[in-house]
């Protein structure tokens, strides 16, 4: 109810998003419930596309929209990396999120992996079989490699300026890289989150900044994830979490990579007993 207040008072998702005091309280609003472990900045992994002048927008009941969609060589070659400048309200709520925290507990800053943000700015929104981005992948796959390039130095760019913002660990969330065949995952997606990674901060004034990072439907090849240069690794409901941890291997708090996630998120539709 906080969160709908809130959003009610901004007039739309972009509103909210856009503002730096709306993003600060709806960032702030589940830790005065619960005690988590961390915060995490509020926003949308397509404000780096939306930068880049596809024009993204939220219709009301409706998922996310971009006004141009990126289908041939001329709608390619207009892609390049964009100015931060555009994206200020975004690190601005970063460092306003951080002061109200006051050490409270760490923020997890966020981007869209370059696979995820290629199929909404191919798609021009979400999809159920994704044919438009996997038609140019399979077709063209020289100009959806150039996509995801620009696309992974954008993502590292955009985290690493969250992280001198304030952020204290950078996440890269691959929503759709489960959509994709295996070797095409590893070609078209993992390649690009590597890249992304390569070029992170994992230091900032004086300070660890881990990296994490989330594949949705992803467990096929959670051994070869494991080799990515990231601190954690997030796992979906679909995955056991023992049989992740000896694929990943390393003991729970020992060498290797931590592990998040796992719980299926409607089941906090269920009696609190169920969840309990």
């Amino acid at each position: 109810p906080e969160y709908c207040a809130t959003r009610a008072k901004a007039g739309s998702f972009m509103g909210l998003a856009t503002n730096v005091d709306y993003a600060t309280e709806v960032t702030l609003q589940p830790l005065d419930r619960y005690p988590l472990d961390a915060a995490i900045l509020f926003s949308d992994i397509l404000t780096v596309p939306d930068a880049m002048g596809l024009g993204l927008s939220f219709a009301m009941g409706e998922g996310p929209r971009f006004a141009k969609n990126v289908r041939d060589e001329a709608a390619v070659a207009e892609l390049a990396v964009p100015d931060m400048n555009k994206l200020r309200y975004v690190f601005d709520a970063v460092t306003s999120i951080r002061k109200a925290l006051s050490g409270r507990v760490p923020l997890i800053g966020f981007s869209g992996s370059p696979w995820t943000l290629a199929c909404y700015m191919v798609e021009g929104a979400g999809s159920d079989d994704y044919r438009h981005v996997k038609t140019l992948m399979y077709s063209r796959p020289d100009l959806m490699h150039r996509i995801l390039e620009i696309n992974a130095d954008a993502v590292a760019l955009y985290l690493n300026t969250q992280i001198e913002a304030g952020a204290q660990a950078a996440m890269i969330f691959d929503s759709w890289g489960g959509v994709l065949a295996d070797g095409a995952f590893q070609q078209f997606s993992m390649a690009y989150t590597a890249r992304v990674l390569s070029q992170l901060k994992t230091e900032h004034n004086g300070q660890r900044i881990p990296s994490i990072v989330f594949t949705k439907g992803g467990g096929l090849w959670l051994p070869e994830m494991a080799r990515l240069n990231c601190d954690v690794l997030g796992l979906d409901w679909t995955m056991n979490l023992g049989r992740a941890r000896a694929q990943v291997g390393g003991p729970v708090g020992g060498p290797g990579k931590a592990l998040q996630g796992n719980i299926d998120p409607n089941i906090l539709f269920a009696p609190p007993a169920q969840i309990a």
